[in-house]
């Protein structure tokens, strides 16, 4: 097997020729123009390149060990409306981490906004990129402990448009869906297949924890 060893990140491997901005609103769309060493040792020819620039985010998974449920929200998403399911998603809690925030202040602050409940516990899973070829944006993805049992309802802020639905739901019920393709998130569908591996583990170490507690 052939073993894989990347390329350094070093600014001497990159040449930015050219650097514009094409538009700033809410999101931002660099140009580039610019190229790079060629795994030979050589130059590629100039590119250019436009990149979508909207910041890092932070998601979290609630997931009650107790009572093996997890909470999914269902919100509307303008990039989705062409999509084959519409453009209601079901989602795992998420924002924008804000400058001065960190990826831990986001998803607590997120999941009291956008599923009124709180986190108590953290587990980090993965940081990452969610479409390397046209953005900057990474993900910073997490699996949270949360008290389920009184979860639902409306929730969001209203000043940002935001109307979401809280699903509670078991978490066989949830890969279930997962399964017949009726979660297409990427952050959820990434932290679901990590709880369905290591839900096991998750359980000993949060309900161990609430064993000690008493």
């Amino acid at each position: 097997m052939q073993k894989f060893t990347g390329k350094n990140n070093m600014p001497a491997d990159i040449e930015i020729i050219d650097k514009s901005i094409c538009f700033q609103g809410f999101f931002r769309l660099e140009r580039y123009r610019l190229r790079y060493r060629l795994f030979n040792g050589g130059w590629c020819h100039p590119v250019v390149r436009e990149v979508f620039e909207r910041g890092h985010a932070a998601a979290v998974l609630p997931y009650d060990p107790l009572r093996n449920e997890i909470i999914l929200i269902e919100q509307f998403r303008v990039g989705a409306m062409a999509a084959p399911g519409g453009p209601w998603l079901l989602e795992i809690v998420a924002g924008i981490i804000e400058e001065s925030e960190s990826a831990i202040d986001v998803v607590k602050r997120e999941s009291l906004e956008e599923a009124g409940c709180a986190v108590t516990d953290l587990i980090p899973l993965y940081d990452y990129l969610v479409s390397p070829g046209g953005t900057t944006e990474r993900i910073a993805l997490f699996c949270g402990k949360v008290d389920a049992t009184h979860a639902g309802g409306i929730h969001g802020v209203i000043e940002e448009g935001e109307d979401i639905k809280v699903h509670v739901i078991t978490l066989e019920a949830a890969l279930s869906l997962l399964k017949a393709g009726k979660i297409n998130s990427a952050s959820a569908i990434i932290a679901l297949q990590w709880l369905a591996l290591n839900r096991d583990y998750v359980r000993r170490q949060w309900l161990s924890e609430n064993q000690h507690s008493k």
